[in-house]
């Protein structure tokens, strides 16, 4: 996962100085607003690889002479029911709602869609 998080990464540089470039020289709201969600989504995903990398260490796609039978094992982890996604969901309509009827609301909307989104990365911390 070390490759995905260093890949994810760049692709969060860039967009964030994109989207400091871009804000500075343009004034447009909208694009920047863009470029600094797609910077979001983008170092969520790298953070995410690189705490997997760190817990699990190197997989055999990371190694430069791994053989294809090096990868055989477990498929796959299949988690059992969460109530995260409801959490985060609630979270991000509370907030989506407080852009219309006020900054307290989209403030708790947004401590809400954060505890959810960091509920969902951690559940498994302990697996």
């Amino acid at each position: 996962m070390k490759t995905e998080a260093m890949l994810f990464g760049g692709v969060a540089v860039f967009f964030g100085g994109s989207a400091a470039l871009y804000g500075v020289w343009s004034q447009d709201d909208t694009g920047t607003t863009v470029l600094v969600v797609a910077f979001g989504m983008a170092a969520l995903v790298a953070f995410f690889c690189l705490i997997q990398y760190r817990r699990r260490g190197k997989r055999a796609q990371d190694l430069p002479d791994a053989e294809v039978a090096d990868g055989a094992g477990p498929v796959a982890f299949f988690p059992h029911e969460s109530l995260w996604p409801i959490v985060t969901a609630l979270g991000f309509a509370v907030a989506a709602t407080g852009v219309v009827f006020g900054l307290w609301l989209f403030l708790i909307g947004l401590g809400v869609l954060a505890r959810g989104v960091f509920g969902m990365v951690f559940q498994y911390a302990h697996r």
